[in-house]
């Protein structure tokens, strides 16, 4: 068996693992990278009128026989960790008859990205794994583990072929809400596998742990109990853990959740796969805002039932103002012109919960400055959706693996550093035989 990371030995995002027998080639995630080789933001929008063989030319693409074309040597299986575009955002150039293998949550959120994003990625050819159930491509098998991260259906895999062994760490965590999966992890990870490709995201921040999704919560639930101040948070939709630590807070706190209708689907058709909180009768204090933009985009691209669906739990502008002061809202950017219609907000509390290199992008920074017009109190309330070097240890300790190749990392050479473990660092596109 061999292996290649065509992308993400010097950097995150953009994740590409090829790995090969005499007769099988599968993929480990077709990422969008997030920056360029000089390090500057990665912006697709550049690229989009070129074709594949014009973004192979420019390295946006990787040189890999058999995926973007028919061919008689069409690649196996792309497998996908998980529904962050970073590792999922390319595919649209991969063939149509290639086979996709992930979970079906994930190609649930993919699907409602089409209709909430200007992305088109329409998959075909699925097929949905299990965790901790193995499965065949060709002579190669795969084991998907569940693992805790800030996307809501992750996974790591175990790659096997002729006696030899891969583990693909993906994104992983343990102080999210999903901590007991790794616990889990630790006691049932594969021993002893030649190479393990650990993600190191993080790897350069703080030696201390994390704080944990229960601790934002509590940091929130404390932030609520305020009086008579609205809390605006502006979080990514699709970070589930950190909805469910804001609604956990909202009760504790006698707060009224308010989500817009982008929120409101990705946690009603979440639901059906995890019992976290949506918009319904038995979620009573979780309420729905229609915001301007995402409204008008649903109606303009007939997709008027989406809003139909969370009808009987809606909440005016007007009564959001009437009572600003037991209102908790997930906002962003584009909900400004929302916002304007609100009154009686002024002196609230406003909640940055995502990364904060964000808020150097200028329509964030735009949007801070709006807020603070309006005489809001910034708070900063967030842990990260990757590993702590505690974490990163553990996986290491319970695996035993006779070598560590870093990957989806600016910082590969501080491994050695911090692992007893041989380290391998590689070159994108160098080939390794196990």
């Amino acid at each position: 068996m061999k292996f290649k990371i065509h992308r993400g030995t010097k950097e995150i995002g953009g994740s590409c693992v090829e790995v090969w027998t005499e007769k099988t080639r599968i993929l480990l995630d077709f990422g969008m990278p997030l920056v360029e080789k000089n390090g500057k933001e990665f912006i697709f929008g550049k690229y989009k009128t070129l074709n594949s063989n014009e973004l192979v030319e420019k390295g946006v693409l990787p040189k890999i026989n058999g995926l973007y074309e028919i061919s008689d040597s069409l690649i196996d299986g792309v497998i996908i960790s998980h529904p962050h575009q970073d590792h999922y955002g390319l595919v649209n150039y991969i063939s149509e008859d290639v086979h996709y293998y992930l979970g079906e949550a994930s190609h649930k959120i993919i699907e409602l990205n089409n209709l909430f994003t200007p992305q088109e990625i329409h998959l075909k050819n699925t097929h949905y794994f299990e965790k901790s159930k193995t499965f065949e491509l060709g002579d190669i098998s795969i084991t998907p583990y569940w693992a805790d991260h800030s996307a809501f259906d992750a996974y790591s895999f175990l790659v096997e072929a002729g006696g030899k062994s891969l583990f693909y760490s993906g994104d992983f965590r343990s102080h999210g809400r999903k901590a007991k999966a790794f616990y889990w992890f630790t006691h049932n990870a594969p021993k002893k596998v030649d190479y393990l490709l650990l993600e190191g995201t993080t790897i350069s921040r703080s030696n201390k742990p994390f704080k944990t999704e229960n601790e934002i919560e509590f940091e929130l639930t404390d932030l609520f109990n305020q009086k008579e101040k609205i809390n605006l948070i502006y979080t990514s939709g699709q970070n589930i853990d950190r909805l469910t630590s804001i609604y956990r807070a909202c009760k504790r706190a006698g707060k009224i959740f308010v989500v817009d209708v982008y929120v409101a689907k990705i946690l009603k058709e979440l639901a059906k796969y995890s019992g976290i909180p949506y918009p319904s009768d038995d979620f009573k204090n979780l309420k729905v805002m229609y915001s301007y933009f995402t409204s008008r985009r649903l109606k303009n691209e007939g997709n008027e039932k989406v809003l139909y669906q969370f009808k009987n739990f809606k909440i005016a502008k007007e009564e959001i103002s009437n009572q600003s002061e037991n209102i908790v809202m997930i906002v962003r950017p584009s909900m400004q012109k929302d916002l304007d219609y609100i009154k009686g907000i002024e002196n609230g509390n406003f909640i940055y919960s995502m990364w904060e290199g964000y808020l150097k992008k200028p329509s964030i920074m735009k949007f801070v400055k709006y807020l603070n017009n309006r005489k809001f109190t910034v708070h900063k309330i967030h842990t990260s959706g990757h590993a702590d070097t505690r974490t990163l240890k553990k996986m290491v300790e319970a695996i035993k693996p006779k070598n560590i190749v870093p990957i989806h990392t600016f910082e590969g050479d501080k491994y050695k550093d911090i692992f007893n473990e041989p380290i391998l660092e590689l070159k994108d596109e160098e080939i390794v035989e196990i």
